[in-house]
């Protein structure tokens, strides 16, 4: 039997990219969305696909209990990758803003990442399957306008760390995937969330604003990111994750994910903040 693997964020980006690409390497492969539209969209190019919103505990549930009867219930792997953005500096976030975004970027997740060991603690002797977390170069670095994104990505580095470390005594392996740019819609779906969370015209950084960051998010240059990479290069990571006898505990795609590892080791806190005040 194929193993399975249950993967959250489909619809476009790197879930779309993990699901195509380890259907191919001839996984059983569990892709969910939030929207039903987009189940059908990808039922249509012949994914099994159905609706998990990890920001909703009863679409968590009735998600992760899907995956467990098509896969006669076992759980080889989970891909924890849906997340989204809210931009903005940190003086002008609400708090409702943060607990919207942790309720995606983090609890979501961690109720999909418990269960999925309940399940694998009971495969094999010492239990087995393969957890792994999608991060980013922001949850090795903090940079401006990114605030609320970054605290998330920061929280899931830590709980994730803790529970590799936890769980080293079983045979269930938690793994973390750090993407630097990838061309996705990330930006594009962010702006909604800023424009019901932030009040920029009333910051005193307006004109901060004005000049950066609605530039970045309404009239990106169109100009790819020398360090950028396509999606599938996260799915070539993701393959090993799950593949290697020892997995790493991180996995870093693009260079910018290796040159912020390395200047976080290697340098000062002052000089860090001269480095990436300017990203």
């Amino acid at each position: 039997m194929a193993k399975t693997i249950l993967i959250t964020g489909c619809s476009s980006g790197i879930g779309y990219d993990a699901a195509h690409g380890l259907q191919k390497a001839g996984w059983k492969v569990f892709a969910t969305c939030r929207k039903e539209e987009d189940c059908e969209r990808l039922r249509a190019e012949g994914l099994t696909s159905f609706a998990l919103d990890v920001s909703d505990p009863a679409s968590i549930d009735a998600g992760f209990n899907e995956a467990l009867a098509r896969g006669r219930g076992r759980l080889d792997a989970l891909f924890n990758n849906a997340a989204f953005a809210c931009p903005g500096a940190v003086e002008d976030l609400p708090v409702g803003a943060l607990r919207e975004i942790f309720e995606t970027n983090l609890f979501g997740l961690h109720d999909l990442t418990i269960r999925a060991i309940h399940v694998m603690r009971a495969q094999g002797e010492n239990g087995e399957g393969r957890i792994v977390q999608c991060s980013s170069v922001l949850g090795l670095i903090g940079v401006r306008w990114r605030g609320a994104y970054v605290a998330t990505k920061f929280a899931l580095e830590g709980l994730t760390d803790c529970a590799r470390r936890e769980m080293s005594d079983t045979g269930i392996h938690i793994v973390t995937i750090n993407p630097g740019p990838i061309p996705t819609r990330f930006r594009l779906n962010s702006i909604p969330h800023f424009e019901r969370w932030v009040d920029w015209k009333a910051s005193a950084r307006r004109a901060q604003y004005e000049s950066s960051l609605l530039k970045r998010l309404y009239h990106p240059s169109g100009k790819p990111d020398r360090f950028e990479l396509p999606a599938s290069a996260v799915t070539e990571a993701l393959l090993r994750a799950l593949t290697d006898p020892k997995p790493r505990s991180h996995y870093y795609v693009t260079k910018a994910t290796w040159l912020a590892a390395l200047a976080r080791r290697i340098l000062p806190l002052p000089a860090q903040d001269w480095l990436f005040t300017k990203a």
